[in-house]
């Protein structure tokens, strides 16, 4: 196992290419062990290619997909170990907030919080991490289920570095540094230029992040990636995220410290540009 090990935590097939695609190929291009957890499989996610229109209405068929797209995403972005969170199809897609599906049986968002923070729990002890990433407590724009990330790993921070809780999971481990993916505040002015309406994400203002990872260099690998979830996106369609995506900046990633010390970084804002800095 590599001496920089990085763990990711997100909620369904493609969230990790959309928010930190080029974080997972930049750590492992240098080397880094880095693993994905994913919490469900996207059941009830919108099916926009029409050429699978027979997924739409099957939740089992769709997640089944969709576990085959993530695994050729992950490909595109380098060697991932990748985890689903209590196994395959142990949580399910909730639907957007407000939807039936907050609420169904084995939904994400309704699980009992005792037996995520046992799963997650043990993720931690088995992978110990140095670098753990997963969303803000809003979950980026308040879908259930990265709210229930961000939950889960938080909640298994402490028990996870005390050696007297379940000690069946594996020994101890303490993260040392815990990051939010957020977007910085200043994302929207462009959206307002842009004249999108509708786009109300949670930000950040631009002075309080903690890191910025210049990705550039990978947004060829973040876009082929996300073009393995043809059930879900559609790069060519001219909209709004399908413009976005090809602008270089989309490979540009911001993050917040929500534990831990605080690297060496430089500029005005003293932003780190690596988020292991001050490890060591």
């Amino acid at each position: 196992m590599s001496d920089r090990r990085l763990l990711l935590v997100h909620a369904h097939p493609d969230d990790e290419a959309t928010a930190t695609g080029a974080t997972i190929a930049r750590y492992c291009a240098e080397g880094a062990s880095v693993t994905l957890v994913t919490c469900t499989s996207g059941e009830l996610g919108e099916v926009v290619a029409d050429d699978l229109a027979h997924l739409r209405g099957d939740p089992d068929a769709l997640g089944e997909h969709r576990r085959g797209e993530i695994r050729a995403a992950l490909a595109e972005l380098g060697e991932v170990r990748h985890r689903w969170l209590g196994g395959p199809g142990r949580f399910r897609d909730s639907g957007m907030a407000g939807a039936d599906g907050n609420g169904a049986p084995g939904a994400f968002a309704a699980a009992d919080p005792a037996e995520v923070t046992r799963a997650m729990v043990e993720v931690l002890r088995a992978e110990r991490p140095h670098v753990v990433i997963t969303y803000d407590e809003h979950g980026g724009y308040g879908h259930p289920d990265h709210i229930a990330a961000h939950r889960a790993v938080m909640s298994a921070l402490d028990p996870a570095a005390d050696p007297d809780h379940a000690p069946e999971l594996g020994a101890a481990w303490q993260v040392p540094k815990v990051y939010w993916t957020v977007l910085p505040r200043s994302i929207l002015k462009r959206v307002e230029e842009a004249g999108v309406e509708g786009f109300e994400p949670y930000t950040v203002p631009d002075e309080e992040l903690t890191a910025v990872l210049d990705g550039r260099d990978f947004h060829a690998a973040k876009i082929a990636a996300l073009r393995r979830y043809r059930s879900q996106v559609d790069l060519d369609d001219g909209g709004f995220f399908a413009t976005v995506v090809q602008r270089p900046e989309f490979a540009v990633e911001h993050y917040l410290l929500v534990r831990g010390e605080r690297g060496p970084g430089s500029g005005p804002n003293g932003w780190e540009d690596d988020l292991f800095a001050g490890l060591g």
